[in-house]
């Protein structure tokens, strides 16, 4: 099992040559689907690629962008297939929970090719927090009643069942020797914001998710970060744990990207391509996604093909492991 992959966390990828975009091409009152509730991470893709899309003049309309949550991003991976497939201004915010979900066949019947998938600009860790006033006051000890009974520990996540939000904390469960990981009490919400209001309103233990859609909750003081699922402490957050150090050998890292209408025309798919690694250039953008404690991750045309490919492969392989899926 390629966990390295998997996770999407190597900082590499090489980026592709920076063109201007092609002359036969306008965007014309430009769209983002987040495929979720405001708050959590497609919603940031959305909005952060909106915003320097237009400052940086490679859109001259401004980018509107649409919250479309429900069935884990499938209503809106339905919506474009089936009613805007060949919508030239539309994109798509992507994460490691769309490949993931393709995988599992959570999306009915949904391949790859349905959609044109773009790119990836950012990879980020995975983290499992609690309230403040959380009795854990370490992974261990959370482990230890999940063992103890699987269904103790509610943990919110802001995707559906079988996404990577649920996968990482079975990761964690079957390192700390937890037989069935199936046995979990994973509670589904439309987005990072909801998941993260039942962890505060005290309707779940803890929250599973990414760093970036935690971080203000850790500054303002109303969560308390048990580990982050990198294979070193942050740096600008050294006093917050991995959980490799407290003993489970487990990364969980989320690329961040866009996909478009499958049908859409060449001269389309080459403008947003080249859009987008423009805006990946700008050392402004650049600068947001390590303020969200995003890294750099990065992969256009080709090289995006074949990246999302190995990802579902990888996925279909972690799921039957783990008995997500036969």
């Amino acid at each position: 099992m390629n966990l390295t992959r998997i996770g999407a966390f190597a900082i590499a990828a090489s980026v592709a040559g920076v063109t201007t975009a092609s002359a036969e091409f306008k965007a014309e009152s430009p769209q983002c689907i987040a495929p979720s509730n405001p708050g959590g991470g497609w919603d940031f893709i959305c909005r952060t690629t909106a915003k320097y899309l237009f400052d940086l003049g490679v859109i001259e309309d401004s980018m509107q962008v649409t919250n479309m949550s429900g069935g884990g991003g499938g209503v809106a991976f339905a919506h474009v297939t089936q009613e805007r497939n060949e919508d030239n201004n539309l994109i798509v915010a992507a994460s490691m929970s769309t490949s993931a979900r393709i995988a599992q066949g959570i999306y009915e019947g949904a391949e790859q090719d349905d959609v044109h998938f773009l790119a990836t600009f950012g990879a980020e860790y995975g983290a499992i927090a609690v309230n403040a006033d959380s009795k854990y006051q370490t992974l261990n000890e959370m482990m230890d009643d999940i063992l103890a009974d699987p269904k103790s520990v509610g943990i919110a996540g802001g995707s559906s069942v079988g996404s990577f939000d649920h996968i990482k904390p079975m990761l964690l469960a079957r390192e700390a020797g937890l037989a069935d990981v199936t046995q979990m009490k994973y509670v589904s919400y439309s987005g990072g914001g909801e998941a993260m209001t039942g962890l505060l309103s005290g309707s779940v233990e803890a929250l599973s998710g990414d760093f970036s859609e935690m971080l203000g909750f850790l500054e303002s003081g109303d969560i308390r970060i048990l580990a982050i699922m990198g294979p070193e402490r942050l740096k600008n957050f050294p006093d917050i744990p991995t959980a490799k150090e407290q003993g489970y050998d487990v990364i969980g890292a989320n690329w961040r990207g866009l996909y478009m209408p499958a049908g859409a025309s060449d001269e389309a798919k080459a403008f947003w391509s080249n859009a987008i690694q423009t805006m990946v250039a700008d050392p402004g953008f650049q600068g947001t996604l390590e303020a969200a404690a995003m890294a750099p991750f990065n992969n256009f045309g080709d090289d995006m093909y074949n990246f999302v490919a190995g990802s579902i492969e990888d996925v279909t392989k972690l799921s039957k492991e783990i008995g997500i899926i036969e």
